[in-house]
């Protein structure tokens, strides 16, 4: 049951959108580690997919990619990034400023580097991470490219930049007044609900100690977000786990025959701390590793059971996959319709 429900409320059974920014805003925040993997996230969710609908929504800003939540990249919509961050910040912070310390970094060196960044992005200009540094260089602030990376990620976590328009292949960063138009703000309560239901309509059913890994809340904070939105949460005991279950997420399901290619840092995988509804504990280390590597894997039936890659083949698209449950009976045609659902997206939504 569990498994069932979680694949309709992450849109991975009978997708309900087809809007990128429309499916992002849905799943209130969807990891982003892996440029690449992160579009294939949002595409596999949708009704049609297509890597130019999803990469259209990135450059114009609709969706944005950024350190939120926790110390990592996240995508969120336009209209959720400034009370996302205002409730995340402090938290991110003190992650980037532990690092600091650790390295000798002061403060005042953030300072500067703050305000070259600030006029190097002026003027809605977008500069890669290396151009960036060699501003910075030239302004005085020698610094090498891993610290630019640091600079620039307490630099979201603040809410002066975000992701700008790609330059090709590079990632570049923008003024986040520049890029977003102001949004209406949320007083801390009002945030905090609604992280809350965003987490349980899209990745139900969850746990509190979930939510509290998903959301970088503290506990305190976690416990008052499900209190203030209790009447739209239906709790049940399934055996040691207290699950609750937002009540706009179909109950009583079955998901049949389902198979898709999860990129790596799934949230179908990464966004529960208790992982073993979707893939057995002794299976962990095929999914992810002991430093918080996540891997592209082969969802069957609601459980994580292989591992797939794009072919390497430099002139022909191709995926291999491979299983590591012995004994395990996949329908090839729907392993091959995944694998074509995968090519169609990085085709542009082309047969």
């Amino acid at each position: 049951m569990i498994t069932d429900i979680r694949l309709r409320s992450q849109q991975l059974v009978n997708p309900a959108f087809d809007d990128p920014k429309e499916l992002v805003a849905w799943m209130g925040a969807l990891q982003g580690q892996e440029y690449s993997m992160a579009k294939w996230a949002v595409g596999l969710r949708l009704k049609n997919p297509d890597i130019r609908k999803v990469e259209a929504a990135l450059e114009k800003g609709e969706i944005l990619r950024t350190h939120v939540l926790r110390p990592t990249w996240h995508l969120v919509v336009e209209e959720d990034i400034r009370w996302m961050l205002k409730l995340s910040a402090r938290r991110v912070r003190l992650a980037y400023d532990s690092y600091w310390k650790n390295h000798g970094i002061s403060e005042e060196l953030y300072i500067k580097s703050h305000d070259v960044i600030v006029r190097a992005l002026e003027g809605n200009r977008y500069l890669t991470r290396q151009e960036i540094g060699e501003k910075l260089n030239q302004s005085g602030v020698i610094v090498g490219d891993d610290l630019v990376k640091y600079l620039l990620g307490r630099a979201e976590v603040d809410g002066i930049v975000c992701n700008g328009v790609d330059n090709g292949s590079k990632r570049t960063y923008a003024l986040l007044d520049e890029r977003v138009p102001p949004m209406k703000e949320f007083y801390k309560q009002e945030a905090l609900a609604k992280l809350a239901i965003k987490y349980f309509r899209s990745h139900s059913p969850a746990s509190l100690q979930d939510f509290i890994w998903w959301s970088g809340l503290s506990i305190t904070e976690a416990k008052q977000a499900v209190g203030l939105i209790d009447a739209e949460l239906i709790k049940e005991r399934i055996g040691e786990t207290d699950w609750l279950i937002h009540n706009s997420c179909a109950r009583n399901v079955r998901a049949k025959r389902v198979i898709h290619l999860l990129p790596s840092y799934d949230e179908y995988l990464i966004s529960y701390k208790d992982r073993s509804m979707a893939l057995a504990p002794e299976y962990y280390r095929k999914a992810f590793n002991t430093f918080g590597i996540f891997y592209p894997v082969i969802l069957h039936n609601g459980k994580i059971v292989g591992n797939w890659n794009k072919s390497a083949k430099k002139k022909q698209f191709g995926v291999e996959s491979s299983f590591f449950i012995p004994g395990i009976e996949v329908d090839e045609g729907e392993l091959d319709k995944a694998k074509e659902r995968f090519r169609v997206f990085n085709n542009g939504g082309n047969d």
